[in-house]
């Protein structure tokens, strides 16, 4: 599977985008006009490991709501993640049997090491 879950309207994930070079090939779903069904989340859970891994504690909702302070389990985080975009950490990137999570430099530099060998 090649699939990339972003955001249309968040530069780092479009600057990110233009950094991967990625082809065709590349489905690319705007989790916004898009939302994650709950068949998706399992899908990138099963490559993740866990829910957790999956969802972005720098969200704003995640701040406004003091979640910091609440003991959050596996189901709440995919809950959170399927109730709105902003819980999921941006991009997920699907790239045959691996998964790339959010925007830090040493995730997109093994995202890109992993496309270029295809």
């Amino acid at each position: 599977m090649k699939k990339i879950y972003y955001l249309k309207t968040c530069s780092t994930c479009v600057r990110i985008l233009k950094e991967l070079n990625v082809d065709s090939d590349f489905v690319l779903q705007d989790i916004k006009t898009e939302p994650i069904t709950v068949k998706q989340i399992e899908e990138m859970k099963a490559l993740a490991g866990n829910y957790e891994s999956l969802f972005s504690k720098r969200a704003k909702l995640y701040k406004e709501r003091n979640l910091k302070y609440e003991n959050l389990k596996e189901e709440n985080y995919k809950a959170f993640i399927l109730e709105h975009y902003t819980f999921l950490s941006r991009p997920v990137i699907l790239f045959n049997d691996f998964i790339f999570i959010g925007n830090s430099k040493s995730t997109v530099e093994a995202a890109k090491l992993a496309i270029n060998e295809k």
